[in-house]
């Protein structure tokens, strides 16, 4: 009989607080709920965040099946927030301190023939016991059993984990380094073959291998040699392989199945190197928070946020500040070939002794959760931005550098001349605030006398807040700061690259932020949508794979100070940009190279220069409309109008997904935009947005939005069946727009 291996995902019945009982009457005061589920919605700012640290419970009946006849049935819960105990009929079967990492309870020995009860009780209290708690700490956790939980079969022996390691990836023939950790359950005879199967994700059979087992160790090791025609994993061509194991007896039967890449990644003293190739790493920082719902978003949000930074805005690395993240999210990193920089939860703080057991459990479960994923090339070790602990953190790199050879170690810091423990140096440098220096020379952070592996993981962030909103002043300093790090990030060919803080707005603490539950730290809002900053990375794109082309303006008399509207930024990958104001002569300018003499595509930067102050004239007097053309190896590639006098003039509604799949707690991103009348948004306008779905589908937070600086978004889920959902969008001002989604299943 083959092995179960289900969601465990619908119909939980949750209440705030435990329940003091498994009697009807307790459940009749519950919500029914499906998973991922967050134990408080929250508003979108100025809310009181201490509502969801307390405990709430969940609980689920399973009903005894025939497939578990003869076999060991468990449950895996892959998050849940933060310290978490599972009950099976009353009994206590395990706890969890952690909530960023999966575990997992066995049923089998306590399951009843009939009707049998989960509660799972979570406390969402910032226990200091448990890690990142202990002190303050720049961001929600939130509460609730916010990931996926399984449903699994298994025989006496099974399968519990496996590794892969490539090896000799540089050369013609190829190996792959096995290591299949198993579990014996139930004890026995376990003699039977291994089969090993490396194929590509089609299914076309690459290599084989099969051996005897006996004399049970808990452990197998082999290697699949002799490996040709292997393509490698990088960041254009991430290609894949998946690897099936399976273990076979008279009494036992098991799979497990991974996908697996061939690349080498390696920090050096000279910079990053991927397949042997130097790389400049353009990273950027990322909570796994949504507005309103806190960390419970399924695979397909999840997945949206990768294609985000890697498509959109292209990025080539992303690091999981601070903790570990979704595997859906990790999953699509892998399929669209970026970088990932993993590191154990945990912000500034370091416990006890009971406290540091549990942070290097920490490092252990990460790794072997994570360890075959390609796109991973750094585990980080050390709790970000916490003093030197050179014991602690002694344990935590010999940990993992024996669970995984084959990758290095980082450990962030925000201190100068910090213990170097790890292989790679990562540093906050928040050196930049206005003054001359971007970057500090790596020897002046280090104190070393010599160069080592050296990566810059956050910088800006809380030294320049900045809204999508803001008046264009900030927004042209915000864009400028990002630029100068970036560019002195290329100027030093020592430096492996910079990860910006960060990737978007988040909900924090009151003790941080702008005092309305929001750090505005991002190039991009909560819904995702992009501040002119992130325009400085996008432009760092090839023209090939994108034409870019921003100004940073949004192109008014009266906006800047004393009516200035120079110098003005324009954001590109452009060779040269065509510009044309109201009835003067055209302009081409090419980019300010000598600014930003290190950027792959320093911006063009317009100023009295190049446009007389009396073209553009002064207060009063008359204001023109702008076109503007970018051209590459001589041939248009991109334009746009910007008019002297804009009018609101229509909604554009966009969805990352216009398909969903039922019963998977599967949701898409919604943006709304007011535009004028040359399809650019109007920054200024806030009017209401009334938002109402018909069919499948329900909304994730408020039915009637309010624009934010022209634009504002939201989550639309799958329902439960399937068909057509009907979403439509309201302004009494712009008309109504509808969006079109297929829920499938």
């Amino acid at each position: 009989m083959m092995n179960l291996c289900e969601r465990f995902d619908k119909q939980w019945h949750f209440i705030p607080g435990e329940f003091a009982s498994f009697t009807e009457a307790a459940l009749a005061s519950a919500e029914q709920v499906d998973l991922p589920h967050t134990a408080v919605e929250l508003e979108y700012n100025y809310f009181d965040e201490t509502v969801y640290q307390r405990k709430f419970s969940y609980q689920k009946a399973l009903f005894w099946r025939s497939e578990f006849t003869g076999k060991q049935v468990w449950l895996q819960f892959d998050g849940a927030m933060a310290d978490a105990k599972v009950y099976l009929n009353g009994k206590l079967l395990t706890g969890h301190r952690d909530g960023y990492t999966p575990f997992e309870v066995q049923l089998t020995p306590h399951l009843l023939q009939g009707e049998n009860q989960i509660t799972v009780v979570i406390d969402g209290s910032e226990n200091p016991e448990i890690s990142p708690f202990g002190g303050q700490i720049d961001y929600l956790t939130y509460a609730g059993i916010y990931r996926n939980v399984w449903l699994k079969t298994t025989d006496g022996l099974r399968i519990k984990n496996v590794q892969a390691i490539a090896e000799d990836v540089l050369h013609d023939e190829k190996a792959l380094a096995v290591r299949v950790y198993l579990d014996q359950v139930v004890p026995g005879n376990y003699d039977g073959e291994l089969v090993a199967r490396l194929t590509t994700v089609d299914g076309r059979l690459v290599a084989e291998h099969h051996h005897v087992m006996s004399d049970y160790q808990g452990r197998d090791d082999f290697r699949m040699t002799g490996l040709t025609n292997i393509r490698l994993w990088d960041v254009d061509e991430p290609v894949l392989y998946r690897l099936e194991v399976s273990i076979s007896g008279n009494s036992f039967n098991h799979q497990f199945s991974t996908r697996v890449g061939f690349r080498q990644a390696r920090f050096t003293p000279d910079g990053f190197l991927l397949n042997g190739r130097r790389l400049k790493i353009r990273g950027i920082n990322r909570h796994q928070s949504y507005p309103y719902m806190g960390y419970a978003m399924g695979a397909h949000a999840q997945k949206a946020d990768a294609d985000f930074i890697k498509t959109t805005l292209k990025f080539n690395l992303v690091r999981t500040s601070h903790y570990p993240q979704s595997p859906a999210f990790l999953d699509r990193c892998d399929e669209l070939g970026l970088l990932v920089f993993e590191e154990i939860p945990g912000w500034q703080h370091i416990g006890g002794e009971e406290w540091k057991q549990g942070a290097i459990a920490n490092v252990d479960a990460m790794i072997q959760r994570d360890w075959n994923h390609p796109s991973i090339v750094l585990w980080g070790v050390r709790i970000n931005e916490s003093r030197d602990d050179d014991h602690f953190y002694e344990r935590t790199n010999k940990l993992a550098h024996s669970l995984d050879p084959s990758r290095q170690t980082g450990g962030v810091r925000c201190h100068t001349g910090s213990s170097l423990l790890e292989d790679v140096y990562t540093m906050n440098d928040f050196v930049l605030n206005g003054g001359a220096v971007a970057l500090r020379d790596q020897q002046q952070v280090t104190g070393l006398d010599h160069k080592v592996p050296y990566l810059v993981t956050e910088y800006n962030g809380h030294m320049f807040p900045t809204k999508r909103f803001d008046a264009e002043e900030r927004q042209h300093e915000h864009v400028i700061r990002h630029l100068r790090v970036l560019d002195a990030s290329y100027a030093d060919p020592n430096i492996s690259g910079c990860i910006a803080w960060c990737l978007f707005d988040y909900n924090t603490h009151k003790d941080f932020g702008s005092g309305d539950r929001i750090c505005y730290h991002g190039v991009s809002d909560m819904f995702r949508i992009p501040k002119f900053a992130a325009y400085a990375y996008k432009s760092q794109c090839d023209v090939s794979d994108e034409p870019v082309m921003q100004p940073v303006t949004f192109w008014a008399r009266g906006e800047r100070c004393e009516c200035l509207i120079l110098p003005l930024i324009i954001l590109t990958n452009c060779d040269e940009i065509e510009f044309k104001f109201g009835d003067y002569p055209v302009k081409r300018l090419k980019p300010a190279v000598k600014q930003f003499p290190h950027l792959p595509h320093a911006p063009v930067i317009i100023d009295d220069t190049v446009i007389s102050p009396q073209e553009f004239g002064e207060w009063g007097m008359k204001w023109d409309a702008v076109s503007l053309r970018g051209f590459h190896n001589g041939k248009i590639v991109c334009e746009m109008k910007m008019p002297a006098n804009p009018v609101a003039t229509s909604l554009r509604v966009k969805s990352d997904y216009r398909e969903l799949p039922v019963n998977e707690k599967a949701a898409t991103r919604v943006t709304i935009e007011a535009l004028d009348q040359c399809g650019n948004l109007l920054p200024f306008l806030d009017d209401i947005i009334s938002v109402s779905v018909e069919g499948p589908a329900k909304i994730i937070g408020p039915s009637q939005l309010v624009l934010k600086g022209g634009a504002v978004g939201l989550w639309i889920e799958a329902g439960n069946y399937g068909g057509q959902a009907t979403v439509t969008f309201t302004s009494a001002r712009l008309g109504s727009q509808t969006l079109e989604l297929t829920i499938t299943g």
